[in-house]
């Protein structure tokens, strides 16, 4: 590891945020955000950072305070204000309390020195922050540190790695006790430099932000040096299967100083992952049969963890699956003793929120049998939950009062010959619990590459942790958005109405797979939608009159999330022609799109909605010409008013499988934002010249024209999608015009 500091930007952000917050808090903001940086060091809002100094009380006097980082707060973007004043004298008599304090009781009492009583609750561990020597302190779960700690003899590990100047402790739960062992051991250590908390993470400090921080770094490489010289000990005896990630870039760091060529780049392979072999019982596949593999047992699996809601419109909580199918994750399940090396708990009790205790181990699955996959998938899913309810029964006397079991599902899935599936009821936390169990195998893979016993938390403290009020807080941040964990796709996303839809989708927490012809249109859009909604979108081409690029399109959805709840079935074409100048082949063109790509992706969607199990939605963009033609317009009214029929009957047939199929019609809509209609595109210059106005004009004429006198956009659809979406009503098969009131489209 190496340090990352930077004098210009460290000056950069003394500039930008010391006016008003000072120097020291600008520094800390700065160092916090280094450390957030680095997965390595801490992942989606672990670890912790603060600073002693002083802040103004009521009556104007500079009162001794420490800035320490807010409960849930990600280091990674915190702000200056991300790091609360607490009254600093107070905390250091923390260990003088008696008995010991509640989650409650603690969180109250901390909360009573805030300079603010509005501002966001200190981290528990402020008291330690308090303790510990320095001005600055950072505290990390970096996993070089925890690959030493979790394991047998891991307090001898980490001594030898990192010297005598380094405090050890034993595990001891966060909070009042680990504040306590703190107190007591710097009194035993006053001269120690840093500590380390076994199963837990490190803690280094500093008189200055720089110091901290490239404590941590220096101790860190550390670690990663030793971890190193035992993996490369372990290659020694002939460990197979697994190969240890700080071996493989300490190697890859010795290449590149001696301006090596790292073996298997020019064929695309990672230079710090080393090529995975067969080893054990599983052999491991190519990364096309991986991902065929996946888009397969992905939507049968996310049928099976979701949970049943009890509201009737609504009667599943779904999750979202993320896969990790990287070589070394396929080359550790692959080796001898990957299941009781990997069914293990966590590294730190930080990541129980995410992941659960242990994860689910499915092997011998059927991958060319989807029914026998999904009765193994069944059966060991049940298994798994049989387990987690014994296991809450075994310690129930710890559940704190008014807190509910989790309900019985893994997070984390690993599957031999596959890789890893990680479930949340969100994008974010399936990222997160992805994220997390990459870095836990990666650990768990070193210790079997070095030959040491990996050993992680009991299960009482597992528990204890796992239903800790305050780590219970974290996941019941926020309101849930309505389409929060939800998967959507829209077919002709590009056009004025796709992305207007698209748009709505997100907004309501959605992840969308953007589908369209490929071309800078759907480029565009993705770009546009990706940074506004980071890890849910997702751009597609696909053709819909092409059965072989809608299957794919759907593969790729369950391979990126797990599967689709709600489709949106948009794309047309438009051509303005009298019947008796008709070209049949302008006809068959429309028809292709509109009729036979509506019945393709209506098709593909029942086949893996019926795969998952747990309902759907589908909404089919229509037109007020289906209830209303116009002269002129048949190719596309006739064609329109056949994908129309088809979603009726597709909402008859798939209404046993809790799949709803309702449609909208909206008038003329010219465009979104920038975006300008196709349809429009084709069809406006013969309505402009047939009544003879501008494109203004004629924006105006159908505006004009319907009760409300109201222009209808494509925000305006989205909505009328997001009403079915939503699932406001019991309605299946029925039509909402989006036309500001024509009384000949009224559907009847």
């Amino acid at each position: 590891m190496h340090s990352c500091w930077s004098d210009a930007e460290a000056a950069r952000c003394v500039e930008r945020w010391g006016p008003r917050w000072g120097e020291a808090l600008a520094l800390r903001t700065y160092t916090s955000r280094l450390l957030g940086a680095e997965p390595d060091l801490v992942l989606h809002g672990g670890g912790n950072t603060s600073l002693k100094g002083t802040a103004r009380d009521l009556f104007g006097e500079q009162v001794p305070a420490l800035f320490v980082k807010a409960s849930g707060g990600d280091l990674a973007s915190i702000e200056p204000e991300g790091h609360v004043a607490v009254r600093l004298e107070p905390l250091r008599r923390w260990p003088e309390l008696p008995g010991d304090l509640d989650d409650r009781a603690a969180e109250r009492e901390i909360r009573a020195l805030l300079f603010d009583p509005g501002a966001a609750t200190p981290s528990i561990e402020a008291p330690v922050h308090a303790l510990v020597p320095g001005r600055y302190a950072d505290h990390t779960h970096a996993d070089a540190v925890l690959a030493l700690t979790n394991r047998s003899e891991g307090e001898a590990a980490v001594r030898a790695a990192l010297g005598d100047e380094v405090v050890v402790l034993p595990y001891v739960s966060p909070g009042q006790p680990l504040a306590k062992a703190v107190a007591e051991a710097l009194a035993e250590r006053p001269g120690a430099r840093a500590m380390v908390w076994m199963r837990h993470g490190l803690i280094t400090w500093g008189e200055t932000a720089r110091e901290s921080y490239e404590a941590t770094v220096e101790l860190v490489s550390r670690a990663e040096a030793a971890l190193a010289a035992e993996a490369r000990a372990g290659r020694g005896r002939g460990t197979p299967g697994v190969a240890s990630r700080w071996l493989a870039a300490d190697e890859a760091a010795a290449r590149d100083a001696a301006g090596e060529v790292p073996p298997g780049l020019a064929a695309g392979a990672p230079a710090d992952v080393p090529a995975p072999r067969p080893a054990g019982d599983v052999a491991i596949p190519d990364a096309a049969e991986v991902d065929r593999r996946l888009a397969t047992v992905a939507p049968a699996l996310r049928g099976l963890l979701a949970a049943p809601s009890g509201d009737p419109d609504r009667a599943w909580r779904r999750v979202v699956l993320r896969p990790l199918t990287d070589p070394a994750v396929l080359a550790l399940l692959a080796a001898p003793g990957a299941r009781e090396l990997a069914v293990s708990p966590p590294l730190t009790g930080d990541h129980l929120i995410r992941t659960r205790p242990l994860p689910l181990w499915a092997d011998g699955l059927p991958f060319d049998d989807p029914d026998g996959l999904r009765e193994r998938l069944a059966a060991a899913v049940e298994e798994w939950a049989a387990s987690y309810q014994a296991y809450v029964e075994r310690h129930r006397r710890l559940l704190p009062p008014g807190v509910e079991p989790f309900d019985s599902r893994p997070r984390v899935v690993l599957i031999p010959g596959l890789g890893a599936l990680c479930a949340g009821t969100t994008c974010r936390e399936a990222e997160i619990a992805r994220d997390i169990t990459a870095q836990t195998l990666a650990v768990k893979s070193h210790c079997a590459a070095a030959g040491v016993a990996y050993q992680g938390l009991s299960e009482a403290h597992l528990f204890a942790l796992e239903y800790r009020p305050l780590q219970l807080a974290k996941l019941r941040r926020g309101g849930e958005a309505p389409l929060a964990g939800t998967v959507a796709l829209v077919t002709g996303a590009a056009g004025a109405i796709g992305a207007g839809v698209s748009e709505t989708l997100a907004e309501a927490g959605a992840a969308v797979a953007l589908t369209d012809l490929p071309g800078e249109a759907l480029e565009d859009l993705e770009r546009g939608l990706r940074g506004r909604f980071p890890g849910r979108i997702l751009a597609l081409p696909l053709d819909v009159t092409d059965p072989g690029s809608v299957a794919a399109g759907y593969a790729a959805v369950a391979r990126a999330w797990g599967g689709v709840d709600l489709v949106v079935v948009n794309a047309g074409l438009a051509h303005v022609s009298t019947l008796e100048e008709m070209e049949p082949e302008a006809f068959r063109r429309l028809e292709r799109v509109n009729v036979e790509g509506t019945l393709l992706v209506l098709r593909e969607t029942a086949r893996l909605l019926r795969r998952q199990g747990t309902g759907g939605d589908v909404v089919l963009v229509s037109t007020k010409n289906v209830f209303a033609p116009g002269a002129s317009f048949g190719a596309y009214s006739a064609t329109k008013a056949a994908a129309h029929q088809l979603a009726r009957i597709a909402s008859l047939e798939l209404a046993p499988l809790d799949v709803r199929v309702n449609m909208v019609a909206p008038d003329a809509v010219f465009g979104h934002g920038a975006r300008r209609s196709g349809l429009w595109a084709a069809v406006g210059p013969d309505r402009m010249r047939a009544r003879g106005l501008d494109e203004e004009g004629l924006e105006a004429y159908y505006r004009d024209r319907n009760l409300l006198k109201a222009r209808v956009t494509a925000r305006h659809v989205g909505r009328a999608v997001l009403f079915f979406a939503t699932r406001q009503t019991p309605t299946t098969g029925a039509t909402l015009p989006v036309d500001g009131g024509l009384p000949d489209a009224t559907p009847r």
